[in-house]
């Protein structure tokens, strides 16, 4: 007989305090993630090796994270000190919120070849945006709102609520921003301390003066090469403001398709891009790599950039479509942009 052995023979009271102490710890480990970071991991079928990828709108991520899939499993740890909201980008660029606190830890499951079916279980925000997605999944889109101001309504403190009303109401062909100040509002009163919702709440402001049918509001700033810029550069005809960065692939995709179509219109088109960027650097050489030409503003202040809030923007991506210095439309996809911008430089 061991040491141990002998000893935890000669001490009922010792084992049972060692076999206490081991459930304790099992337990914390079961619970979550490390105090101070957060974790998600998860398994597909159908997807044996691949990557993700991981951005952060309230910029707890600088840039744009990788997540490699093996065997048809990840998992992805990150420090974290406050709450926050993550986006998973898929390989065909569909995206899924995952909201993420400090010590929890997430599971994700799913098929690669349905990847709008996954489900989110370990907190209760996610779960209960796997239950809206689920619930809405055969929904038309003004039912969809609908479900989401209930769900809003029915949870004010969760964080949930915050995504929710950027999508669908704010993040659309025809933005209800009346609806949107009320349920912000809402999740105020039960998350005073929410500075998304502060800074929401301050965008909603801006949005209402930039909206469809208004003069573009008048600005002035400094691109990434150091030329001044105003609204005045966007000429007489039509123009396009639009925001984007290099940890968010739609943003790119759509950056490339206005390039495309300001080089095609001999001058017609008028561009000027607000990149989401903390890091210059990356900013720069995406636009060299890219040949993107028209003026850029860094905004290293993100959704709090001085030119960004000014504009009315809540989002990447995010655009505003002039012509005569009047806005005809904000916050299209890139097919609806296209489509926009055919029916005015015709």
């Amino acid at each position: 007989m061991n040491t141990i052995t002998r000893h935890f023979s000669g001490s009922g009271k010792t084992f049972s305090i060692f076999l206490f102490v081991l459930v304790i710890i099992a337990t914390l480990s079961s619970c979550g993630a490390e105090k101070g970071k957060f974790k998600m991991s998860g398994r597909f079928l159908n997807l044996d090796q691949g990557e993700f990828y991981v951005y952060s709108p309230d910029g707890v991520i600088d840039g744009i994270d990788t997540i490699h899939v093996k065997g048809g499993r990840f998992t992805y740890e990150r420090p974290l000190d406050r709450e926050a909201t993550l986006m998973l980008v898929f390989p065909n660029f569909s995206e899924q919120p995952i909201f993420a606190n400090s010590g929890k830890s997430v599971e994700i499951k799913g098929d690669a070849s349905h990847i709008k079916e996954i489900e989110v279980t370990g907190t209760k925000d996610n779960e209960l945006m796997t239950k809206f997605r689920k619930e809405t999944a055969s929904s038309s889109p003004p039912d969809i709102a609908k479900t989401a101001e209930k769900y809003i309504n029915d949870k004010p403190e969760s964080l949930v609520g915050v995504y929710l009303v950027r999508k669908y109401f704010i993040q659309t062909m025809t933005p209800d921003y009346t609806k949107a100040e009320q349920l912000v509002a809402k999740m105020l009163e039960s998350q005073p301390k929410n500075g998304a919702l502060v800074l929401l709440r301050k965008q909603l402001s801006q949005l209402k003066n930039g909206k469809v049918g208004n003069s573009v509001t008048t600005f002035t700033a400094t691109d990434i090469n150091g030329h001044a810029i105003s609204d005045q550069d966007l000429g007489d005809g039509v123009a396009v403001i639009y925001v984007w960065s290099t940890w968010n692939y739609e943003s790119q995709e759509m950056q490339r398709q206005l390039k495309k179509r300001a080089r095609e219109s001999g001058g017609r088109l008028k561009l000027i891009s607000i990149s989401m960027d903390a890091d210059h650097k990356a900013c720069k050489n995406m636009i060299e790599r890219d040949s993107i030409t028209c003026p850029t503003v860094l905004e290293p202040q993100l959704f709090e950039g001085q030119l960004f809030t000014k504009l009315g923007f809540s989002y990447v991506p995010d655009n505003m479509v002039i012509s005569n210095h009047r806005i005809v439309a904000r916050t299209l996809n890139t097919q609806a942009l296209k489509t926009k911008l055919d029916e005015l430089l015709k």
